[in-house]
């Protein structure tokens, strides 16, 4: 099997090829012919501008359109004797996978997830059995490598089925590591796992990373807790600064604490229940800012409930991010959780609005 490295793209597209909407990508370095068609070679090393896309996906900037094309690349200068990797079309995704791998030769099969992650992706079905075998057809795989052995991630095994895989075409799956990080020991181990690299961890940097987009999301809901701060806190005059200033501590302080000190304190909070863990935390809030204000009692009832209520809503939000939760354990939450919270808000509303009024 002849294999050369060039630079252009082939003006004549082929069967298998990797096709770009656009001109190529900047991260595409060159293009290695094999079996009559032409593979992206992609750096391993990321640009700024790379750097600089996966910081603003983070803060939800192009989140839902920030992929890259399905298709067959290629790192180094593989040969039909090396490793074929499987992986999403996210780009964060993708390029997490590409800079961990200098130094190494692979082939890099990216499914269509629709710009998914992988542990998304797969609970979704994008990432699964269907997809994985359509690629293998299409991108004519076999031709490429001289083993039978497609490496994916741990984390896509629940959209995987191995058995059906190696029923229905010539490949067995073997699963790789969680972490991208670790595939290069993997690779030099013989594809050997130690008990590492199966553990999926949720650590404090791993919590964090999510934050940024729950911020994201949160902001428009900010600017509306500083209207109901004010408005709460009329009539103006004597006191109206000492109680806005107090009321838009609580409520946009509770939007920041779901965001950030959530996540933080996540293995912290008691009780397994994401819903419960925020409402803990969030009356925890409520009632320092309620007593640091020097509000009534009606109204510090009134910033507890409504606290607890929005820290609670938020942090479900982080359930799909964690390893603390399946997805069926997430929706179950969601679906027993939602009614308490929405009327735990309501009635913090309404509280707070007679205590205002009639001055209890």
């Amino acid at each position: 099997m002849m294999l050369t490295q060039v630079r252009k793209e082939p003006k004549v597209p082929l069967v298998g090829y990797t096709k770009f909407t656009e001109p190529p990508p900047r991260y595409v370095e060159g293009y290695r012919q094999i079996a009559g068609r032409s593979v992206p070679v992609v750096a391993t090393r990321l640009s700024g501008r790379d750097r600089l896309g996966d910081w603003a996906v983070r803060w939800d900037i192009r989140r839902n359109d920030y992929a890259v094309a399905p298709g067959l690349y290629a790192v180094g200068e593989p040969d039909p004797s090396s490793p074929l990797l499987v992986t999403a079309n996210y780009k964060l995704t993708f390029d997490a996978l590409r800079s961990e791998l200098g130094g190494i030769d692979a082939w890099i099969a990216v499914l269509d997830t629709k710009g998914v992650n992988v542990w998304c992706a797969a609970g979704k079905g994008s990432f699964g059995s269907a997809e994985l075998l359509d690629k293998i057809a299409r991108l004519r795989l076999a031709e490429i490598v001289s083993h039978n052995l497609l490496i994916l991630p741990q984390l896509g095994a629940p959209g995987v089925s191995a058995p059906e895989i190696a029923r229905v075409s010539r490949f067995r799956v073997v699963w790789g590591p969680v972490r991208a990080a670790d595939l290069p020991a993997f690779l030099a181990a013989g594809m050997r796992k130690i008990d590492a690299m199966r553990r999926v961890e949720f650590r404090l940097a791993d919590r964090m990373a999510v934050a940024p987009v729950e911020l994201a999301h949160a902001w428009p809901f900010g600017l509306g807790a500083i209207a109901l701060s004010l408005a709460g806190a009329l009539p103006l005059g004597d006191g109206f600064a000492h109680r806005a200033a107090w009321l838009a501590a609580a409520t946009v302080g509770a939007i920041l604490c779901g965001s950030l000190a959530f996540p933080a304190l996540l293995p912290l909070l008691p009780s397994k229940a994401f819903s419960i863990k925020g409402a803990v935390l969030g009356t925890l809030w409520g009632l320092a800012c309620a007593i640091g204000g020097g509000f009534s009692p009606g109204m510090a009832i009134a910033i507890t409930l409504a606290s607890a209520s929005v820290v609670s809503f938020i942090a479900l939000n982080f359930t799909g991010s964690s390893t603390y939760t399946c997805q069926g354990g997430a929706n179950l939450e969601v679906e027993k959780s939602i009614l308490p919270t929405i009327f735990s808000l309501a009635l913090g509303l309404g509280l707070g609005g007679a205590s205002r009024v009639f001055g209890f």
